[in-house]
């Protein structure tokens, strides 16, 4: 493998620097200032293509890369002054020459020009124009933005531009499935793609741009080609394969319209090929692009899920996966004050699972491993409508609401062997798992402009979530004493343990907030908030004996009939100064925290007072340079799973009770951001480092009976801390390469109690990787790089080595041709773990120029590898993970495109 790595480095050396001429020079104005951003183009006189183009640094300075012995002509335009052009016949010497552009002169041209660079800077948007950067083989938006400077999309489809996550995805200004853009990256086709503008620095709210700290928001709008608008487009692919044992199938009907009063978006799914439009975990995380209103305000109250840690997916990669999946998305101008839109998803899938682990106990070394075969029902629903009423640029008027609905069952069946003071025993184990939660999320907001100086802005959210948990665990042994779970019926054949939860939860923030313009660069910020919680917490746990008989546990120590209520009224003030090339934003809040939770017939409350400051910094280095510094001191609160004082069965050998009594914790962060990104040489750089520490820190201990843990949460003196950084470097050069390279670390540490003992535990995770790719319009292309990803966890440490390399091909105006691969050496410090893998997927697409129909064969895991492993880390456990994926099969499928 390192020997075909080095075959493609040398190649791709060598393309760098076959011959070629280097033209440079100074761009400047009739009084020789240098103008910054000015765009230059070459045209080659001979084959009318665009052979290099270029934009200027701060300095005034180009430079294009040209073929020797080449006539060109050289454009040059700046908005606000007169275009230029300019000939120029290149011999093989590098050329220098500066060009100066006349004063005000015909903007048309300036904007026509600016158009056909393939990159330009206009404010906070950068403008890339897809066709120059597409090859031929793209066919999703995904495959057009890894080929963008600055641009990546990583393995969850989520963008990121300049180490920033885009957190909203439009098409022609209309939102794209709002709250994520996984949908969006996967399915819109690239061939209907004219320009990505990614927009910096961004606000949906126009009344508040530059008044807040909009630095780390970015949104992503894709403008179509003219002729998608007003007519429907997209594509239906229809596909059978085989694999080993068994057929595969894939339906996959894509449509979408948009006209300037309405779009509409259809996307559909059926398979059995692994292809997950929408997994449980994007579910989950899937916002509907509601944001945390109350991030100004200091205090940190979430709600947290009671999922039953129902198994989740290593990417798509399962023994097998069936998936139906249907979606649309829609926009609709009433008038030109009110405008509408909303989605709506539906997604089932069936999964089967089959992992081998083996989790060690810190400290005493006792181990659990298992042979586990899963199998998962999923049914997702999530639902958005969203209304903006904006009659007049003083006011605006928001109100949406997303809804999600979920039914999901887990069946496991395992085979499990204790290993404890090196005496083994082992037994079967069934689980099952049920849920069926539903949350509905509405969001209500208005601004409104008074005046020039005076703004106001009124924004209220209200979450209801109903959760229903069902845990059963059916076993051999008895895992926990008589004394713990008090009533349970011994001396069973099979130990039958059963769980019913029942958690709501009605959450209510709303906050007021006055700006007041004191100059044209300052403004202060008053903002007046309140959350409200309350919640309710039911559970109890029942035996099924040998006979069918309920055996319920009616200990109080069972069961959970619990309610919380947390109220949290605040005064926050903030002062924002733009001086020279600094932002500063002080700010301190005031707040007066009330908590109350009844279980066990008795109240017991908490109230009191707190001051948190907090600060951000910017420094303005340059026009795409800055080092950005945030610090803010908060107080976070737990819900109510961790105060309810009854037993909680975490899974068959873990028992989980809360305490009642339990404190806020308080938090320190800073983080430091440094960012440059440099259009003169396409030169990205971004870096930034974030410590945590956590004061009073609400802690678990934990007893184990050999490998059967018995937890309960407690406030810990001792300070948690956590560092996170990050920096990545990536260029583009000489028109058609690309390379990056980039590192993260993540450290933390803890302090705990195991087994009535006071321990500190360690993590550090390490990434590195190194890539470099092609972008040629008619020879092959190649993308390949390494990853090394190291995982040290107290007292173990596991290595991961993954070189990949990618090769897509356009040839003979018909045909394409894309293979990835991807090869895996996961081992240990010691190598008592020590695995290979890879795996090889490889496509060949025909359609005919101007044709409609495409038709594909395409293999996955060509290898027909079976296995790959990960490893995770607990404040008491590390696991290591060998989970079984899908076979080798091959698909050949039909599409047509609208």
């Amino acid at each position: 493998m390192n020997k075909i790595l080095f075959v493609f480095a040398l190649f791709f050396t060598s393309v760098c620097f076959s011959q070629s001429v280097r033209f440079d020079g100074l761009i400047q104005d009739e009084k020789k200032n240098p103008l910054e951003m000015a765009n230059i183009m070459a045209i080659n006189n001979g084959t009318k293509a665009m052979d290099s183009y270029g934009i200027t640094n701060d300095k005034g300075k180009f430079q294009l890369t040209l073929k020797p012995n080449t006539a060109y002509t050289i454009k040059v335009s700046y908005l606000g002054m007169k275009s230029k052009e300019i000939p120029v016949a290149t011999k093989s010497e590098n050329m220098t020459q500066n060009i100066v552009l006349d004063g005000a002169g015909i903007e048309l041209e300036g904007v026509e020009i600016v158009r056909e660079m393939p990159v330009s800077i206009k404010g906070d948007t950068i403008v890339y124009n897809a066709d120059s950067f597409k090859t031929g083989t793209e066919r999703k938006l995904e495959d057009v933005l890894k080929k963008l400077p600055g641009v990546e999309v990583n393995a969850d489809g989520e963008i990121e531009v300049e180490g920033k996550k885009v957190s909203k995805l439009m098409v022609e200004g209309k939102d794209f499935f709002d709250g994520d853009t996984k949908l969006g990256v996967k399915n819109i086709p690239a061939d209907a793609i004219d320009k990505v503008q990614v927009l910096r620095n961004y606000n949906e709210v126009s009344q508040l741009k530059g008044l807040e700290n909009d630095q780390d928001n970015v949104a992503m709008n894709i403008k179509l080609k003219e002729g998608k608008k007003n007519f429907w487009f997209g594509d239906v692919t229809a596909g059978i394969g085989v694999a080993e044992l068994d057929s595969r199938y894939i339906i996959n009907p894509k449509l979408f319209y948009y006209s300037p009063k309405y779009s509409i978006n259809l996307i559909t799914n059926f398979n059995n090929i692994g292809e997950l439009p929408l997994t449980a975990q994007d579910y989950f995380k899937f916002t509907g692009g509601f944001k945390n209103m109350m991030k100004k305000g200091g205090s940190n109250f979430n709600v947290s899920s009671n999922d039953l840690g129902i198994s989740l997916l290593r990417n798509n990669r399962a023994k097998e996966i069936e998936t139906k999946f249907g979606a649309t998305n829609f926009a609709y101008s009433v008038n030109k004050a009110w405008n509408l839109s909303g989605f709506g998803i539906l997604s089932t899938s069936k999964t089967e699972l089959e992992t081998k682990s083996q989790t060690t106990i810190l400290d005493s070394g006792n181990k659990d491993n298992r042979n586990e075969n899963t199998s998962q029902k999923n049914n997702l629903g999530l639902f958005k409508l969203s209304s903006t009423y904006k009659p007049s640029d003083k006011f605006q008027f928001d109100y949406d609401i997303l809804t999600k609905l979920t039914k999901q069952e887990e069946y496991s069946d395992l085979f499990r062997e204790q290993i404890v003071k090196n005496v083994a025993t082992s037994e079967d184990i069934f689980t099952t798992k049920k849920q069926d939660p539903t949350s509905v999320n509405q969001n209500l907001s208005l601004y409104y402009t008074q005046s020039a100086k005076n703004i106001f802005a009124f924004e209220a959210q209200h979450l209801y979530q109903d959760e229903n948990p069902f845990y059963n665990a059916n076993l051999q042994t008895a895992p926990f004493d008589e004394d713990v779970l008090t009533g349970f019926t011994p001396n069973q054949n099979r130990n039958d343990y059963n769980q019913n939860r029942f958690v709501k939860t009605n959450k209510l923030d709303a906050k007021l907030d006055y700006y007041y313009m004191v100059t044209p660069k300052s403004n202060f910020n008053i903002t007046l908030g309140n959350t409200y919680s309350y919640q309710n917490f039911n559970s109890h746990i029942f035996q099924m004996l040998d006979n069918g008989d309920r055996n319920d546990l009616n200990d109080p120590q069972n069961n959970n009939d619990v309610d919380y209520r947390f109220n949290d009224a605040f005064v926050g003030f903030h002062y924002k100064i733009l001086t020279g090339k600094f932002t500063l934003t002080p700010g301190v809040s005031l707040h007066t925290y009330q908590m109350t939770n009844g279980q066990l017939g008795t109240d017991y409350s908490q109230s009191f007072t707190k001051v948190l400051p907090d600060f951000f910094a910017l420094y303005q280095i340059k026009k795409s340079e800055t080092l950005t510094y945030n610090f803010s001191l908060t107080n976070d609160f737990t819900d109510i799973n961790q105060l309810a004082a009854g037993y909680v069965l975490s899974n068959y050998s873990s028992l989980f009770r809360g305490d009642r009594y339990l404190e806020n914790a308080t938090s320190q962060v800073h983080s430091l951001r440094y960012f440059k990104y440099n259009m003169f040489n396409f030169e990205n750089i971004f870096a930034n480092a974030t410590y945590t520490r956590k004061v009073d820190a609400i802690k678990t201990k934990a007893d184990f009976d050999g490998i059967n843990q018995s937890s309960v949460p407690y406030n810990s003196n001792l300070a948690d801390e956590t560092f996170s950084g990050m920096g990545a470097y990536g260029r583009s050069f000489l028109k058609n390469y690309k390379a990056s390279v980039n590192a993260s670390l993540n450290w933390s540490k803890f302090n705990n109690i195991q087994d009535s003992e006071q321990r500190t535990t360690e993590s550090f995770v390490q990434s590195y990787t190194v890539r470099a790719s092609t972008n040629y319009k008619k020879l092959p292309n190649i993308e390949f790089g390494y990853n090394l990803l190291i995982n040290k966890y107290s007292g173990s440490t596991f290595y991961t080595d993954k070189p990949f390399a990618k090769l897509d091909y356009y040839f003979l105006d018909s045909f394409s041709f894309v293979s990835e691969y991807e090869f895996y050496h996961y081992y240990n410090g010691d190598k008592s773990v020590d695995n290979e893998y890879d795996f090889l997927s490889a496509s060949l697409i025909y359609q005919k120029k101007n044709s409609k129909w495409e038709y594909k064969v395409s293999a996955t895991n060509l290898l027909n590898t079976r296995y790959l492993n990960d490893d995770n880390f607990t404040q008491f456990s590390t696991r290591v993970s060998q989970y079984t994926v899908q076979p080798r099969y091959i698909i050949f499928s039909m599409k047509y495109n609208l």
